[in-house]
């Protein structure tokens, strides 16, 4: 049998990339997202657009959420209708950025080409680079303005203002406040894992110790063998994920459309900063 070469002995390493577009730290748009786009332009769904590209439903839908809530405003907007179902379709930022993706996409291919032509010694990185790819497992992915500080002895307060308006609490450690540049008015990223987040219903005068309760409409519900994720369109505009069991949708008795509320601890939420 031949032995597979190693890197350091092959051939010469070349440089190759796609380009994405980054809100923060987070991956806003792709090649591929910005196909998914175009599909939902040109057919008006977004299942369709899904199997037009042939990516999956769900993944369709998660990509789509994650854009919008990191857009300045909407790319996709969906409408309720009649025995036919709703429509799906671009608002005028979502058709701009098409446009400007492929521009910028020819552009930066041009530039691969090019710095092809001045990498030298790519083999000896590779090590260095594998550390440095990292990706984070965090379902739900928001950005906004830091506005309040609440400084203690140990933690510091974190609140964090959606450009939809709601708000989210963080607990973190003085040091990392501190390591971040987190102050009020900075902009900043928080990561909240949908196993982390209770769907609750009728919460008017409840009392819970969860620091923060977003509050929205059920948009999806997925159901698995023993849990189910639960969407909320939040009433800002953005999407929030849950994971929560089959017999906890069953007694809430979740249901598109239905409104609902995300409850989850200051301490769950993981704070970034550009």
């Amino acid at each position: 049998m031949a032995n597979t070469p190693h890197p350091d002995t092959a051939a010469p390493l070349t440089l190759e990339g796609q380009l994405w577009l980054t809100a923060g730290e987070q991956r806003f748009a792709s090649h591929g997202r910005i196909q998914l786009l175009a599909a939902i332009a040109e057919t008006g769904s977004i299942s369709a657009a899904a199997r037009a590209i042939s990516m999956s439903y769900k993944a369709a839908w998660d990509a789509v959420d994650q854009m919008n809530n990191l857009a300045d405003e909407a790319l996709v907007t969906r409408s309720a209708g009649g025995k036919g179902g709703g429509t799906t379709q671009l608002t005028p930022a979502g058709l701009r950025l098409i446009e400007h993706f492929h521009t910028l996409e020819a552009l930066h291919q041009d530039f691969v080409k090019r710095l092809n032509q001045e990498a030298d010694g790519l083999s000896q990185s590779l090590p260095l680079l594998r550390k440095l790819t990292m990706k984070s497992s965090a379902r739900n992915q928001f950005s906004g303005v830091v506005s309040a500080v609440r400084q203690g002895s140990v933690n510091d307060e974190i609140e964090l203002t959606l450009p939809g308006g709601q708000h989210i609490a963080a607990i973190i450690t003085r040091e990392s406040a501190e390591s971040l540049g987190l102050a009020q008015g900075s902009e900043a990223f928080a990561l909240i894992k949908a196993s982390s987040v209770i769907i609750a219903v009728d919460t008017d005068g409840a009392n819970v110790s969860a620091r923060n309760c977003l509050t929205g409409t059920v948009e999806r519900l997925v159901p698995g063998a023993v849990n189910s994720e639960v969407v909320l369109a939040l009433d800002g505009g953005e999407r929030l994920a849950a994971i929560i069991t089959n017999s906890s949708v069953e007694h809430l008795g979740l249901a598109q459309g239905m409104p609902a509320s995300a409850l989850f601890k200051a301490s769950s939420v993981i704070v970034g900063t550009h």
